[in-house]
């Protein structure tokens, strides 16, 4: 028997349907820009991941640089020490063939007439100025006054001589403190003297004074 059902049937409400689907898209945009959130900001930590590795890179390459560098520090520090005590030998060795040859040449100047010592000409002008009594004669006579001995040691010089008077003696003093390469001058005890052949009264002097140069 075919039963057929002639009651009315209820309609589904119009537009159900339509939200749901409407949701469905909602929810699909919602993934696909979560999707592309995620590919935006993994794109950026890529970047920024690869920037990182370039500095660690370039951090390496100076390290290593420097470890290259640094490698033979020592060996470039003896090279250099060793450069350094060869220069100070060859200094010394020159200033040894020079220095005694300078020294013993401002002493002829001293002992000459009309010259005098090797002085700077500001410090000789302050000199006349403010100590008059410390300059020296520039009408002296050198011939009043000769050396009889002349030593140096360890940039210690010890001068003795005979001189007519005292006033000569003080004059070659005050001379050698003048002169650049004198300093620290002392008259030591002197005696009288008469000399064998005029019978003349002289003095015998001794001087030491350091030596600079």
């Amino acid at each position: 028997m075919i039963r057929v059902n002639l009651l009315p049937q209820k309609r589904r409400k119009a537009g159900s349907g339509g939200r749901g689907e409407l949701w469905l898209v909602a929810c699909l945009l919602g993934v696909a820009l979560e999707i592309v959130g995620c590919l935006v900001l993994f794109g950026q930590k890529q970047n920024e991941l690869a920037e990182q590795q370039n500095k660690n890179r370039a951090l390496e390459a100076q390290i290593k640089q420097i470890k290259d560098v640094s490698k033979n520090h020592e060996q470039v520090k003896q090279k250099l020490a060793a450069l350094r005590d060869r220069e100070e030998a060859i200094a010394k060795l020159q200033s040894a063939r020079s220095g005694p040859t300078a020294m013993l040449l401002e002493v002829a100047r001293l002992l000459s007439p009309g010259r005098g010592p090797s002085v700077d000409p500001n410090e000789l002008s302050k000199v006349r100025r403010e100590n008059p009594l410390q300059d020296y004669n520039v009408n002296w006579d050198p011939r009043r006054l000769w050396l009889t001995k002349f030593v140096e040691q360890e940039r210690t010089v010890r001068l003795e001589g005979v001189a007519r008077d005292g006033e000569d003696v003080s004059e070659l003093a005050r001379r050698m403190n003048l002169s650049t390469y004198f300093d620290d001058v002392q008259l030591l005890p002197a005696k009288r003297e008469v000399e064998r052949e005029s019978g003349l009264p002289m003095v015998a002097f001794k001087l030491e004074a350091k030596v600079r140069y």
